[in-house]
C-alpha cells in the first residue's frame, strides 16, 4: 500500500506521532524514510481537514530537533567505536566511505555541515551523532540543529501542504495540466535549498585526520 493511502486509514493523532516519531529515530541516527512520511503526511492534511498542518509541522520539528539532540548525546558518548558499530548494522548508510565524506563536510563547515545537513538524505542521518563524536561545541550544535529543524520539518510541510491546496484547486479547473504545474511550481524552493545543500557537501576537501571541531 502507498504511503498516503495507508496514513488515510489512520487518525489524525497517530499521524502526529508517526511523523514526530520517525523523523526523531531518523535523526537520531537510524536510516528511515523520515522525508517521505513528512510529505505524504502533509499532503493529506492538505485534503482532509482532519490534521491540523500547524500541529503536524510542530510534531516534525520536534521530532527533529530532540531525534537530533539524542544523537549529539549518543555520539559523545560512544565516540568512534559507535560509528563502527554502525557501519556493521548498516553497511549501506554508515560505510567507511560515507562516514569520510560526513566527517570532511563537518571539517570545512562546521555547525553549517548540521543545519545544511537537514536537507541532504546522508548528512540527516549523521549530523547528531557524528557531531557528538567530533565534539562539536553543544551551543554550536544545538544552534544549527533547532534552526535546521525549524526551516526543514517546518518549511516542508508549509510547502507541501500550499502546493497540495493548489494542486487541488487547479485539477478541479485544468485537470492533470494544472496539478503538475502546481507541484513544480511548490516544489521550486526546496529543490535549491537541497542543491545548495548538496553543493556545500560535496565542495568538502579531504583532510588526511579529521580532527574535534574546535569552539
Amino acid at each position: 500500500m502507498h504511503v498516503q493511502e495507508w496514513l488515510e486509514t489512520v487518525p489524525a493523532v497517530a499521524v502526529y506521532a508517526l511523523v514526530g516519531i520517525v523523523i526523531g529515530l531518523e535523526s537520531l541516527g537510524i536510516p528511515l524514510p523520515g522525508e517521505i512520511i513528512l510529505v505524504s503526511s502533509a499532503l493529506l492534511a492538505s485534503q482532509h481537514g482532519d490534521i491540523d498542518p500547524v500541529v503536524l509541522g510542530a510534531c516534525a520539528t520536534a521530532g527533529a530537533i530532540i531525534g537530533d539532540s539524542i544523537g549529539y548525546a549518543i555520539g559523545r558518548k560512544g565516540g568512534r567505536p559507535l560509528l563502527a558499530w554502525l557501519g556493521g548494522k548498516f553497511p549501506r548508510h554508515f560505510s567507511e566511505a560515507h562516514i569520510a565524506t560526513a566527517e570532511r563536510s563537518f571539517q570545512k563547515w562546521g555547525m553549517w555541515a548540521v543545519f545544511f545537513g537537514r536537507f541532504v538524505a546522508l548528512l540527516r542521518i549523521f549530523a547528531g551523532p557524528l557531531a557528538g563524536v567530533l565534539r562539536m561545541p553543544y551551543w554550536k550544535f544545538l544552534t544549527a540543529n533547532v534552526l535546521g529543524g525549524i526551516l526543514w520539518a517546518g518549511g516542508t510541510t508549509a510547502v507541501i501542504y500550499y502546493v497540495g491546496i493548489v494542486a487541488e484547486s487547479w485539477l478541479k479547473r485544468f485537470s492533470w495540466l494544472g496539478l503538475v504545474a502546481a507541484v513544480l511550481i511548490g516544489v521550486t524552493s526546496m529543490l535549491a535549498l537541497k542543491r545548495k545543500a548538496n553543493k556545500t557537501a560535496s565542495a568538502a576537501e579531504p583532510t588526511p585526520t579529521p580532527a574535534p571541531v574546535g569552539d
